[in-house]
């Protein structure tokens, strides 16, 4: 009789009836987002990353959607209902949603489906943020004409750096804000972890870009990206600030030339919200993340430009003091497609207690070689002649370490800041 049970049990468990030990679907729990008509999945930080999780997401078609979420290992399900936030730009007609998860607990791990009156889509994963340490992967400018490259690099830096908790991408994430074909191969382009990993996105200059290259409201970047609010109705998801373990992320918007015919007051009404936001936190780091660079790089003997010297921009004189006022341990940067780690500095000098100034490099095909020259300040370069390149960021309460690679995975700069 035992082994006529035994033989029946094996029948069972092939053919899938029951189960071994862990969570396994039913077939109730079986769908595909294809399933439900969604695309485009991307967590994006919240202001409490803690309890809290933005959702969006685009579809084809215009229907009712809902989140479902529980607890990894229950089957306890919660339910948020989707918000459409729909929008055109360009040659774009963006068919979205929105939906926020709130009241999580901290340091756990949950499972969310989106979902239709017919069908159920996949199951994807939040991560809430438990205070303590973690890893981030960071990317430059990764505008492109053809995005394949981008898709390289950003799939196997995921793949070699999966314990990521979040991603940022330091802004110029296309190359034409209006081209709705750029954004669509972007987010495709991350789509195998963006449903997984929160990402914190940094608007660049061409992000601020019409269909016939003149300088534009970035229409399409603030309503793709909806992020933790910064308390100024007339810039929404420009700039902003979070937590994430020990460290306090400040996000700026540079395109202060750009704005200047329709945000005129930017640039000042910019510094005075950083100056509030750092003055807040109360964290253990504090981390600046801006699209433009602090220096104007003098041109290489090669490139042929006009000889001219290596200078600070005119809004770094305004925004260093301020770091420094508010013990910013770090500063990361973009636009100048080329990757320059600088000694620490501090009152615009080279200075031991300074702050680490880090040109994050560039991940797509727009490239400049051989187009900046040399500078006494930089500590760290990229291999030359120079290719695409992302970098880690390891946070821990008495430690961060910025890693940056090669598209192989070889390092080929580190530096640590401890305190």
């Amino acid at each position: 009789m035992r082994k006529y049970l035994s033989f029946i049990l094996v029948i069972l468990y092939v053919l899938g009836l029951v189960s071994g030990c862990g969570r396994q679907p039913d077939k109730a729990d079986a769908g595909s987002d294809s399933s439900v008509g969604v695309k485009y999945i991307r967590q994006l930080v919240a202001e409490n990353n803690r309890t809290t999780r933005t959702l969006m997401w685009q579809s084809d078609v215009r229907q009712a959607y809902k989140v479902e979420y529980q607890e990894k290992g229950t089957k306890q399900l919660g339910t948020q209902y989707a918000v459409e936030c729909s929008f055109a730009e360009g040659r774009g007609d963006y068919i979205q949603y929105r939906a926020q998860l709130k009241g999580l607990k901290p340091g756990t791990v949950y499972e969310y489906r989106i979902v239709t009156d017919k069908n159920k889509g996949a199951w994807h994963t939040v991560k809430t943020d438990d205070g303590g340490s973690f890893t981030a992967l960071i990317f430059p400018d990764s505008q492109s004409s053809d995005y394949s490259g981008w898709q390289d690099l950003a799939r196997s830096a995921y793949k070699r750096h999966s314990d990521a908790k979040l991603f940022i991408n330091m802004g110029d994430l296309v190359d034409n804000g209006q081209d709705a074909s750029q954004w669509r191969a972007w987010f495709a382009s991350v789509e195998p972890f963006s449903a997984d990993t929160a990402l914190a996105p940094v608007i660049g200059n061409h992000e601020a870009y019409s269909l016939d290259w003149k300088v534009t409201p970035p229409k399409s970047y603030v309503n793709l990206f909806n992020l933790p609010s910064n308390g100024l109705k007339q810039y929404p998801n420009q700039f902003y600030s979070f937590d994430y373990g020990p460290v306090h992320f400040t996000v700026l918007d540079t395109n202060f030339q750009e704005a200047k015919d329709w945000q005129p007051k930017l640039f000042e009404e910019e510094l005075a919200w950083l100056e509030q936001d750092l003055a807040r936190s109360k964290a253990k780091w504090k981390i600046v993340l801006q699209h433009r660079d602090i220096f104007m790089y003098a041109f290489s003997k090669e490139s042929g430009r006009p000889q001219r010297e290596t200078h600070f921009l005119d809004f770094s004189r305004q925004l260093m003091p301020i770091f420094e006022k508010y013990n910013v341990d770090a500063v990361l940067s973009a636009h100048l497609h080329t990757y320059r780690r600088r000694v620490p500095l501090r009152n615009f000098a080279p200075a031991a207690d300074g702050i680490t100034y880090i040109l994050t490099g560039v991940a797509g095909s727009v490239r400049y070689p051989k187009l900046w020259g040399d500078f006494a300040w930089d500590a760290g370069r990229a291999p030359q002649p120079e290719t695409v390149n992302y970098m880690t960021l390891r946070a821990e309460n008495n430690k961060l370490v910025f890693k940056a690679y090669l598209p192989d995975g070889k390092e080929f700069d580190y530096v640590e800041i401890k305190k």
